[in-house]
């Protein structure tokens, strides 16, 4: 069920007091009314919002790991006069519910619950999905398997790197925290002493420094005895595959059926000029790749309106 969100009044609480001056564009964009809702997929509790008209062609939007649908609560605004635009927390992060494991087979059911039951599916023109990060992995899975029933993917700063290049990361940044590492979420006694505990992933400054306000405002929660993140270790339950599907995926998009797109920072670390040409040698001459100037891994946050600018565009096409 959708509720209506009343979005002047909410601008208090979606800007955190701490926040650094904000633009007039954020503010406005987060003036645009949208819906909050909740979906069923596969047993799970899905949080989602949704911006415009659902009569309107669906978008997707697919947030990376460990962040939260608002990453694109000040993007969707911008795609929301001509499209219906649903952006939803994968499970185990933001403020959907928790699983006991996530293997993709459950999130390509998570992604198409969501179209399912936001009526993405009953109109004659197929939705897009735009995926960022991680999120990217999980849109490629759905148009390896169900490439017919969207008309696109856009693929946002998804780790591509040659196998040479991809070891040398591992060995730099070290193996990603596995479910042996797992253990419950530390409890800050306040917020500010949480907040001091964000960074991006990979490690990165911002070029708007509210915007990185803003996500770690809403990447924590207050419980019992402080605060802590929303998101839960059980996500750390990673595939004992992971490591054969990152050298896998250069491949794996240049094969994918469907259209496909793929959108990077210029001064990303996980994608590059050098990832591009990676992909145009496994054979992906044939997929459009757009490069934001003066962007790294996180697009919204180093540039959000040449970002937004980029994604509308590719949808009016």
């Amino acid at each position: 069920m959708d509720t209506a969100v009343a979005a002047p009044p909410e601008l208090a609480v979606e800007i955190p007091s701490d926040s650094a001056p904000t633009s007039a564009w954020f503010e406005q964009a987060l003036a645009v009314p949208r819906r909050e809702g909740y979906v069923d997929a596969d047993g799970c509790r899905v949080h989602y919002f949704s911006w415009g008209d659902p009569a309107n062609p669906g978008v997707l939007m697919l947030h990376g790991f460990l962040a939260h649908a608002r990453c694109f609560a000040f993007i969707a605004p911008f795609l929301a006069q001509d499209h219906f635009v649903v952006a939803y927390d994968l499970s185990g992060m933001g403020d959907s519910g928790v699983r006991n494991n996530y293997p993709d087979e459950v999130r390509l059911k998570e992604l198409l619950a969501v179209a399912e039951n936001t009526g993405m599916f009953a109109k004659e023109q197929k939705p897009t999905i735009i995926a960022h990060s991680y999120g990217g992995s999980i849109g490629l899975v759905a148009m390896e398997q169900h490439h017919e029933r969207f008309s696109r993917l856009v693929i946002c700063d998804l780790m591509t790197l040659r196998p040479e290049r991809l070891l040398a990361h591992r060995e730099e940044r070290g193996a990603p925290p596995s479910s042996e590492d797992r253990r419950p979420n530390r409890v800050y006694p306040d917020y500010e002493s949480a907040k001091a505990r964000f960074v991006l992933s990979p490690p990165q400054p911002v070029n708007e420094p509210y915007l990185f306000d803003y996500m770690a405002f809403h990447s924590l929660k207050e419980v019992e005895g402080g605060w802590t993140w929303k998101f839960d270790t059980s996500v750390f339950e990673r595939s004992n595959d992971l490591h054969e599907k990152l050298l896998a995926q250069g491949r794996r998009m240049a094969e994918a059926p469907g259209d496909i797109v793929i959108v990077y920072g210029e001064q990303s670390e996980l994608f590059d000029a050098d990832s591009a040409a990676y992909i145009v040698e496994c054979g992906g001459a044939h997929i459009p790749m757009i490069g934001i100037p003066d962007a790294r891994h996180h697009l919204m946050l180093d540039q959000p309106l040449a970002f937004a600018s980029v994604l509308r565009t590719l949808l009016a096409v």
